[in-house]
């Protein structure tokens, strides 16, 4: 949403910087600004009663949150968690202003909207592979689609962001090692074969 379109509506905003890790919105808050993100990532995240945790979406610059812009509009808490990856620079809109664009500014109206449905397309994406894809298969199409080929990811982290527990990652990484697709280190991942990872990725037998 940083691009060209957005630019003249920067100037409605404040300037916002917080550091990596900082906690910008939990369950039960409620949407008090628009943010324009310049730089870094907001990560969201959703936590269930058994304390499970799935990434659902990375809010980048050019990217809006679907949790904060359902909040401004209907009125609702926010229903997950968003913590800043790296240090993030942004401009914040403040709730009452952002309902004033939204009904007087037809380009700021399309802005917010499009970006709106490409997340929420994004979030059916992400529940579509929670049904319809086994752990492994989402690990190993995960671990392909960033082969570096070390990656530096614990295995918390990895099952924080396929939303599993630490167990089965654990088990799923072995196997692959054994299979001498990967090797495992602490907290990194090397990808020795990328192209079977991928291929795994793709199996549809059970």
């Amino acid at each position: 949403m940083t691009d060209h379109a957005a630019q003249p509506f920067l100037a409605q905003g404040d300037k916002l910087r917080v550091p990596d890790g900082t906690c910008l919105f939990r369950p039960g808050d409620e949407s008090r600004a628009f943010l324009f993100v310049l730089s870094g990532a907001v990560r969201v995240e959703q936590t269930n009663a058994a304390g499970r945790t799935v990434v659902l979406y990375r809010v980048e610059a050019g990217d809006s949150c679907v949790l904060t812009t359902t909040g401004l509009l209907s009125g609702r808490p926010y229903s997950g968690y968003g913590y800043a990856e790296g240090d993030v620079a942004a401009v914040s809109i403040p709730a009452a202003r952002f309902r004033a664009l939204l009904s007087l500014e037809p380009k700021f109206q399309e802005i917010v909207f499009r970006n709106f449905a490409e997340r929420v397309g994004e979030l059916t994406d992400v529940i579509d592979d929670l049904l319809i894809h086994r752990t492994d298969q989402r690990i190993a199409r995960w671990l392909a689609a960033r082969a570096g080929p070390t990656i530096h990811v614990t295995q918390q982290e990895l099952a924080q962001e396929l939303g599993t527990v630490r167990e089965v990652v654990s088990r799923t990484l072995k196997s692959f090692e054994n299979r001498g697709w990967i090797r495992s280190g602490r907290g990194t991942i090397t990808v020795l074969q990328a192209a079977s990872l991928a291929a795994h990725g793709r199996n549809t037998e059970t």
